[in-house]
């Protein structure tokens, strides 16, 4: 018996809506409101019209992936390295925090698009031209992405929303701290953390500049 004709709109549907349409699914609800059915109801076709694009959800987290990727400053071999990786790294954090379901996928993928596989290349190319050699281009890959991935995952995560919601649970914690007990993290607490402007994503650049000033000094010894 002959399927159900699909309807015009299932017919123009392409791989790239699917893909978008899951992104912004993903933005708003995370991946818990992520499905097949959930897209499809998103985009005004029937489920089984997706499976014409991507093979199943696993598929589709591939391209949402894939997608992310090409939102990331792509490093410019021959220009200054440590420019190009802080350019890279700043625009992946602003990139991940539209997108902050993606931060524990971005290298989780066994099936890892084009566009991941081409900013990959542009990373290690970047070093590469800037006489890193093949071992420290290792270490300042992983590196440089622990920090950034690392560094999200504790931003994403904490208890406190800006300046006034971090003085209110600084000050629920330390009300029931016995008194002359934990002398330095009262300190920081009170001469730093809570201190006007203080935000906790600043150290994102503190971090980012240590890791290209340890890379530059080993780049320096590897060159003689």
């Amino acid at each position: 018996m002959a399927g159900r004709p699909r309807s015009a709109r299932a017919t123009a549907l392409t791989r790239d809506e699917v893909v978008r349409a899951a992104m912004e699914i993903a933005d708003a609800d995370g991946l818990t409101g992520l499905s097949m059915r959930s897209v499809a109801k998103r985009l005004g076709v029937e489920a089984m019209s997706l499976y014409h694009h991507v093979a199943n959800k696993e598929a589709m987290l591939d391209g949402m992936v894939d997608q992310v990727f090409t939102e990331f400053h792509a490093p410019r071999i021959g220009e200054d390295w440590a420019e190009e990786m802080r350019l890279r790294s700043r625009s992946a954090r602003a990139v991940l925090k539209r997108h902050p379901w993606a931060v524990g996928l971005m290298d989780s993928r066994r099936n890892s698009g084009f566009a991941t596989l081409l900013h990959h290349d542009a990373v290690l190319g970047c070093l590469r031209e800037a006489g890193f050699s093949l071992t420290l281009t290792a270490h300042a890959f992983a590196v440089l992405d622990a920090h950034l991935y690392g560094f999200l995952v504790q931003e994403l995560s904490l208890a406190f929303d800006g300046e006034q919601d971090l003085a209110e649970l600084a000050d629920q914690i330390l009300t029931f701290l016995p008194e002359g007990q934990l002398p330095y993290f009262r300190e920081f607490t009170l001469e730093h953390a809570l201190q006007p402007g203080y935000d906790f994503g600043d150290e994102f650049d503190v971090g980012l500049d240590l890791i290209l000033d340890g890379l530059a000094a080993r780049l320096a010894r590897e060159r003689g």
